[in-house]
């Protein structure tokens, strides 16, 4: 834990981007919290929580491109800022919706929080190697991301609770988390600003041109689409998650509500656990090393989630869904710090924003699948489905690994010291 300290006692930057980012994503889960439990009190919830994923999940595809070039075409913090401060206005805009209960407003609503949502995480990564030093970068990564993990938890139970004071002050806390990154973020400084490296010069290209440079350099760059593949491949099966732990706790264990957020809180765990693995092995392992780790943790994971959905007892099933989620979590630490390693400063905003629309869309698609299988199939059958094609990943990875193709790519420059020291 010393290493979390000293990187926010002595990085100024970082330790305002880490309290953006708290303040932010625990919002962000309030407004998951009240817009489904909003959806379940209209005609037909069913449908209009399927339509609530459909709709983040186009806005999230369409977002990624647009995202993409603008973070390195144009300053990235005042890109995060305005993002922030859209989506304060978003957030409130959900008030509306308590009076005219319309389903296209919630459709509509949230589809324009999910599209500003990856302008402000795609252009955090994309400056993390700008205010972390070589040394800070991995434990900057692994802060990052289990503090996104973590806020997922609290954040899901202080939702729950903010919704007995009302959905007013569930989606004003929301606007406020916003409103209050958007100050942190105003902070940052460095010298050279947060413009992406030649940024600054006349662009002469289109945007949709400037796209297809980051997806061409993204087919040429192995290590960059072998991620891809991989975190696209998990939240194939990793998705169905979000609909599965209601179910497992509701009607598999018949734990009622209290079921849910002991299955939520153990997967928190093991998400929490398998960051810091990642941040530990991440500091001992070579780059063929890591490739190797990749497989093995993708294989855990599917099994693991598998071993989850036969359990016959809530406490077997946690002691699996903290196991498969830990192995989630030491995939993604190591992925992204050798994204943030070896990603070209130009190409960051588009590779980020590309993996995270096409992640996070997969994901919602994955959701309502596993709701829609959920009317025919059995809750342990769509778990075993979810499992193998989690792991599936793990054959592919390996494949691309043994014929080569997963070279490392040129480590690139990161921010010098007196650059990021308060």
């Amino acid at each position: 834990m010393s290493a979390f300290t000293q990187l926010l006692k002595n990085n100024r930057n970082y330790r305002f981007m880490w309290s953006g980012q708290v303040v932010s994503e625990v919002g962000d889960h309030f407004n998951n919290i009240a817009v489904l439990s909003l959806a379940m009190e209209h005609p037909h919830s069913g449908l209009v929580v399927t339509g609530v994923f459909l709709s983040r999940a186009v806005s999230m595809l369409v977002a990624g491109p647009i995202a993409g070039v603008l973070l390195d075409r144009m300053n990235r913090k005042r890109v995060m800022i305005a993002s922030d401060l859209v989506r304060a206005v978003i957030a409130l805009g959900f008030i509306i919706s308590l009076t005219y209960k319309e389903d296209w407003l919630l459709y509509v609503l949230s589809a324009l929080l999910m599209f500003a949502s990856p302008f402000f995480t795609s252009g955090r990564a994309s400056i993390l190697p700008s205010i972390a030093t070589a040394e800070e970068l991995h434990i900057a990564n692994t802060m990052t991301q289990t503090t996104s993990w973590a806020s997922l938890t609290i954040g899901a139970f202080l939702g729950a609770v903010g919704l007995q004071a009302g959905y007013v002050v569930a989606f004003g806390f929301n606007a406020l988390s916003f409103i209050i990154s958007a100050l942190c973020i105003s902070q940052l400084r460095r010298p050279e600003g947060f413009r992406a490296v030649g940024a600054e010069k006349k662009q002469t290209t289109t945007g949709f041109a400037q796209y297809r440079e980051g997806l061409r350099y993204i087919r040429k760059t192995p290590l960059v689409a072998g991620v891809a593949m991989v975190s696209v491949g998990w939240a194939s099966g990793g998705g169905a998650a979000q609909i599965l732990f209601s179910l497992f706790g509701e009607k598999v264990f018949r734990a009622g509500p209290a079921g849910i957020g002991i299955i939520w809180g153990c997967a928190g765990i093991g998400l929490l656990i398998g960051g810091s693995t990642g941040y530990w092995l991440g500091k001992r392992i070579n780059f063929v090393q890591y490739k190797r780790t990749i497989a093995i943790v993708y294989v855990i994971h599917g099994l693991a989630y598998i071993l989850f959905s036969q359990m016959p007892t809530i406490a077997w099933a946690c002691v699996f869904i903290a196991l498969s989620r830990g192995a989630v979590a030491v995939s993604s630490v190591l992925n992204f710090s050798q994204l943030l390693h070896h990603v070209e400063d130009k190409y960051r905003g588009r590779v980020f924003a590309t993996l995270e629309s096409l992640t996070w869309s997969t994901m919602m698609l994955s959701m309502m699948a596993a709701g829609a299988a959920s009317t025919t199939y059995s809750p342990r059958t769509i778990g075993v489905w979810s499992g193998a094609i989690s792991s599936t990943t793990a054959i592919f990875w390996t494949w691309a690994d043994w014929r080569g193709w997963l070279t490392e790519p040129p480590v690139q420059e990161v921010a010098p010291m007196d650059e990021v020291m308060p």
